[in-house]
């Protein structure tokens, strides 16, 4: 495993897990057939990253995994974790760089799951100073924050950022601002 050493300071630490792909399937147990359709130098690589110093008013619940073996996970609920991704499209900068995989988050959340924990999201703002003291967003606010970043949004550049990581890149040609904003209407606010 390996630390990565960023070069800005944050409360969210980041580690690297790399190994051959195929001996770690194996350690696991999975059936011949899949070990058999993987590239005996092909590497798996695992980014894990713990925030140390998360934003309250989250909501957490267990999951059940079955393979290798059946385990349980305790993990955010997912209006939480929606909440972090519209953190993460409104205020992560990448110098001049459009993060189109936020965008093609936010498509996913709205699409499978478009309950959203506006309290989380404000208290996530206030952590990161982009909320003062008791003020509220509300549905009304996030709203506003999210036609100013769909206006502003590099349809395009986005787009690009995202296509080598899709199967199928051509489910990203219906992204327009448009599209963004019919989806922000869908929104569903969970208390």
């Amino acid at each position: 495993m390996s630390l990565r050493h960023k070069v800005i300071s944050s409360p969210v630490e980041s580690a690297s897990l790399k190994g051959n792909t195929l001996s770690h399937l194996l350690k696991v147990g999975i059936p011949d057939g899949t070990a058999a359709r993987v590239p005996a130098n092909q590497t798996i690589r695992t980014k894990l990253e713990i925030d140390r110093d998360p934003p309250g008013g989250f909501a957490t619940e267990s999951r059940y995994l079955l393979l290798p073996v059946p385990f349980a996970v305790r993990v955010c609920a997912l209006p939480d974790l929606f909440a972090g991704k519209i953190h993460a499209l409104l205020f992560r900068r990448w110098k001049s760089r459009v993060k189109g995989r936020d965008w093609y988050d936010f498509v996913w959340f709205v699409t499978r799951h478009p309950q959203l924990h506006i309290s989380h999201l404000e208290e996530r703002m206030r952590q990161s100073g982009h909320l003062r003291g008791r003020q509220a967003l509300g549905p009304e606010g996030l709203a506003r924050m999210l036609e100013d970043a769909i206006t502003r949004l590099d349809v395009r550049q986005a787009q690009q950022e995202v296509r080598a990581f899709l199967k199928h890149p051509e489910s990203v040609d219906a992204w327009s601002p448009e599209f963004f904003r019919d989806l922000a209407d869908r929104i569903q606010y969970a208390s």
